[in-house]
């Protein structure tokens, strides 16, 4: 046998050159009790990026799986931070170690929002797949699934006094859950356009919600005490529906029975934006409201307490009455009412204006009354700013702006320096040079719109192209450009390095291809040092548009890509037409050639990679490479592999010589615009539309072609295995809550695991049985049967504990879903191994919650099974019996605890409180220093 050509497997290695995704939102954090306001979350790609304001700096990675991040939300406590991705998945991570140990998977799409309830215990997601799933986080499992919305959910917020759920989507509905039965108790239809965002004030008794509209909308929540006749009499409110009859938005929410609350609206806040709420936020005690649109524009109102109310309305009747009496009232006058506005109760504070238009924002308010602001830009920018709002007018202070670690548009061109270590991305507006080791950015420099780059041999300047058609010369040294020069009418689309090194060639929009040499003049500035320029030596006219150029490497040809989808070669010395390589359906957007001048591979908007040879324009293979346009291809150096990039968001290398596909890079989250190949090979450096730039590292780990089919054939099944029909409870309908799990290729995987236990369980009782029939039979004892490899594996363990290891490795979240993908055949197994488990007082919690599910599951099989009467009798007496005696021990530990902790508090009360004065009287001293020192100096 031949041997096989050997290909060594390339991996992710770094995402970097991304500030803040669009698609998640912002929020503040608190790492290890540090200061409040200094750092900030937001979702990178895959990832979760926390951010140090203050030294823009990044301080930790929450370093997701393939999914893109949709939603944050920090937990009360601070310690944890909750993210959800695009896949429906939610992942909970430590803000102390950044490791994630909890997840959950139950909808089917991207997750929209996500709240935690006041002590961290729950947590309640919604998704754009309609539905909204309360999480039990301290128990690692879900409650149940609300379904009733028609349109992805918005908001959800928590009214814990009342154990009260409040949803809204954008199918223009407002609905409120009792979380004690599961259903839905009121739908406030009083919204024309979805409802994007909503807030509660006044603790919890107002609700603001923000539509389509440039209104914020009021409601005032009024809880119905039991047995009290709800609202208002009948007639009454007749003739107020007649009244407002006109009125949809007030006349719409009025039910003829209210239950549990009643929710009227109150008013009106205007915005100043006319355009859609993208978020409405406030901070935790709701003294701040802030919004803003698609705009650039935050505005923010401030939410007077009832005390400042009552002073206003104090002062409006003072100044009533004044007015009264100028005009003439005298002693007579009737008592005046003066009409309580909502205008006086939530007030415009400010705007602040951000430097492009923001994605989403959070804000915190300090003691002190400065209110705090991050704002996510849509230009991959993160600015905070602070408000005094004790202020009467008070103006946003920008305090930070973090823009180095990022372009602000898509990055179209990167380039690798000759020795590696340098890499060159250049977007609309920058060019930016990375470290490769540390992805640390070493220059930023302006530019206009570049397409195409290089760095100059040497390695100390380096070259641009632009969309209006210009070569730009920047020195690396001092970070300055040294020349601009204008080479095309229209787009420079194409530049390649000449093999000799001594110049460039440039094909753009204008039908022509230009030759340019390097060449060191004077500098005008300085007068004694020279520096580099572009001197324009030949031109190649053609009829077409030039979209690609490259040079073969012995110099010899130079290969032409046009508009019209055929690619021309011409002899570089002469500039005679030598091939036309045709055959692609639509233009050739990229292609390279080889390093021995042998092959030429050419990459199309037909989505199709053709592989030529060079000596007489043959085509050898047409090769189907991506699920859209192919927009970028380079050949590794000194090999005939090659990778291309494509709009479907994938990366792949093919072999030139085999025609194969060897494998392919998955990341990136859209279009992938362009890559490069550093010169040893040994890294690869791509951007896309996500804003990212990825690094990717050649590893000395071999591919086996076979094993690499086989593995996508294995994750083709699986997700379609994962896709199946969702199991289904026997006798339960389908109504407003569900179970909450959902059916994934772990669950399966999970329910697999647990038959082959039992099955191995089943196989090792026959033996014994066989066995003891055979001691038996010969009257004497014989050696015992030879144990299973897998139960040594686990330390000699017994058949019915290998199962009970098998159910606790099952993830928790997962449980109930790989119980119920169970069939039935293995459940009496599973109940008469139960018993035996509680009566051991073997993980009898775990074991409760199993047996409990499978009797709701299996109910009418279990009772109509009369070999199943005396397990079902039997799992009743001694389920009872264990459940009593650890609730009495967990009884007894917390009346222990309570004790100590009264015992501890009593002992240290009288020293905490000395120690309290001691400290009051050290700030008094210091205080009156300070006063002291003051009045010396004025």
């Amino acid at each position: 046998m031949g041997l096989t050509k050997q290909y060594l497997r390339y991996v992710a290695s770094a995402v970097f050159g991304v500030i803040g995704n669009q698609k998640a939102n912002i929020a503040f954090v608190t790492l290890r009790g540090g200061e409040k306001g200094r750092y900030v979350a937001v979702g990178a790609c895959e990832h979760v990026f926390i951010w140090d304001v203050r030294k823009a700096e990044k301080v930790l990675i929450l370093e997701g799986k393939k999914h893109e991040v949709t939603y944050l939300c920090p937990s009360p406590d601070g310690v944890h931070i909750a993210v959800g991705y695009e896949d429906g998945g939610v992942r909970i991570f430590s803000l102390l170690n950044g490791e994630s140990n909890i997840s959950f998977s139950g909808h089917k799409s991207a997750v929209s929002v996500i709240r935690y309830d006041a002590l961290g215990a729950r947590l309640v997601t919604g998704s754009r797949d309609t539905d909204v799933i309360v999480w039990d986080i301290i128990n690692e499992c879900g409650l149940y699934r609300l379904k009733g919305h028609k349109d992805s959910i918005t908001q959800i917020l928590f009214l814990e006094s009342k154990t009260l759920l409040i949803t809204s989507s954008k199918d223009s509905f407002v609905k409120w859950w009792d979380l004690d039965t599961q259903h839905c108790f009121k739908t406030m239809v009083g919204h024309r356009t979805e409802v994007w965002g909503m807030v509660l004030l006044n603790q919890k008794s107002r609700l603001i919600t923000g539509s389509a509209d440039s209104e914020l909308r009021a409601w005032d929540i009024q809880y119905i005490e039991e047995g009290k006749e709800v609202g208002e009499p009948q007639e009454k409110k007749v003739r107020t529906l007649l009244e407002n009859e006109e009125d949809d938005e007030e006349g719409l929410d009025e039910e003829p029975e209210e239950r549990i609350l009643s929710c009227k609206k109150a008013g009106s806040v205007l915005r100043e934006a006319r355009d859609r709420v993208v978020s409405l936020v406030t901070d935790a005690k709701a003294k701040v409201l802030a919004c803003h649109g698609l705009d650039a524009t935050l505005e923010v109102f401030t939410v007077l307490s009832e005390e400042e109310v009552q002073k206003k309305m104090d002062r409006k009747l003072k100044k009533a009455k004044k007015k009264t009496k100028s005009q003439g009232g005298g002693e007579d006058v009737p008592e005046l009412v003066v009409e309580r506005k909502l205008s006086d109760e939530i007030q415009k504070l400010a705007n602040i204006k951000a430097s492009s238009k923001i994605r989403s924002m959070d804000c915190l308010l300090v003691p002190n009354g400065e209110m705090k602001v991050a704002l996510l830009l849509q230009n991959n920018t993160v600015e905070t700013y602070t408000l005094k709002t004790s202020e009467k007018n008070p103006t946003g202070t920008k305090t930070s702006r973090l823009t180095m670690g990022g372009h602000r548009t898509d990055v179209r061109t990167l380039a690798f320096s000759s020795d590696n270590i340098a890499i060159l991305s250049a977007s609309g507006e920058t060019v930016k040079v990375w470290n490769t080791s540390t992805l640390q950015v070493i220059r930023t420099m302006g530019c206009e719109y570049a397409l195409c780059s290089l760095f100059v041999p040497g390695d100390r300047q380096i070259i641009l192209g632009t969309k209006s058609g210009k070569i730009q010369i920047f020195d690396l040294a001092s970070g300055s450009l040294l020349e601009t020069t204008d080479a095309h009418d229209g787009a420079l689309w194409s530049m390649c390095l000449s093999p000799d090194q001594r110049g460039i060639v440039t094909g753009g929009a204008d039908k022509t291809v230009k030759f340019w040499d390097f060449e060191l003049i004077k500098d005008q500035d300085s007068g004694k040092n020279k520096r580099l320029t572009v001197k324009h030596t030949r031109t190649l006219q053609l009829d077409e548009d030039v979209l690609c150029v490259r040079y073969s490497p012995d110099q010899r040809l130079l290969a032409v890509s046009l508009l019209d989808c055929t690619v021309k070669i011409f002899y570089t010395d002469t500039l005679k037409f030598f091939l036309s390589l045709y055959g692609h359906k639509l233009p050739v957007l990229c292609l390279d050639i080889s390093h021995d001048s042998a092959l030429i591979a050419t990459g199309s908007a037909d989505r199709n990679v053709k592989i030529w040879g060079l000596d007489f324009g043959d085509c050898h293979r047409s090769m189907f490479a991506h699920d859209d346009s192919v927009m970028f291809l380079q050949f590794v150096p000194k090999t005939h592999l090659f990778f291309t990039a494509g709009k479907d968001r994938k990366i792949k290398q093919w072999d030139a010589d085999k025609f194969e596909h060897i494998q392919t890079l998955e990341g990136h989250h859209r279009e992938v615009w362009c890559l490069a190949i550093s010169p040893n090979g040994d890294h690869i450096v791509s951007s896309s539309h996500d804003k990212s730039l990825r690094l990717w590292e050649r590893t000395r780990e071999p591919i086996i072609l076979e094993e690499e089919k086989e593995m996508e054939r294995e994750a083709e099944f699986e997700e379609s295995l994962a896709k199946g029909d969702e199991p289904v409870v026997p006798g339960e309908t389908k109504g407003e809550a569900e179970p909450a799990g959902k059916k994934t290729i772990e669950t399966v995987k999970a329910a697999e695991q647990i038959m082959e236990a039992i099955e191995l369980y089943r196989e090792e009782s026959e033996k014994l049985e066989e066995h003891r029939a055979a001691c038996k039979a010969a009257g004497k004892e014989l050696p015992p049967p030879k144990m299973n490899p897998i139960l040594v594996a686990f330390g000699n363990i017994s058949p019915s504990r290998y199962v009970l290891e098998v159910i606790k490795k099952v993830r928790s979240s997962e449980l109930e879903v790989s119980l119920l993908v169970l069939p039935f055949p293995y459940v009496p197994d599973l109940l008469k191994l139960f018993n035996g488990y509680i009566q051991q007082g073997l993980e009898v919690e775990l074991v409760c919650r199993c047996l409990f599910f499978l009797l709701r599951v299996h109910f009418g099989q279990i009772t109509s099974n009369q070999m199943l009467l005396s397990v079902i009798d039997e799992l009743r007496t001694n389920t009872i019996s264990k459940v009593r005696e650890i609730r009495d021990v967990l009884g007894f530990n917390s009346a222990g605890l309570q004790f100590l902790q009264r015992e501890i508090e009593s002992k240290e009360d009288v020293m905490f409180f000395a120690d309290a004065t001691d400290r009051f009287e050290e700030k008094k001293r210091k205080r009156r220093k300070r006063e002291r020192a003051i009045l010396t100096v004025t």
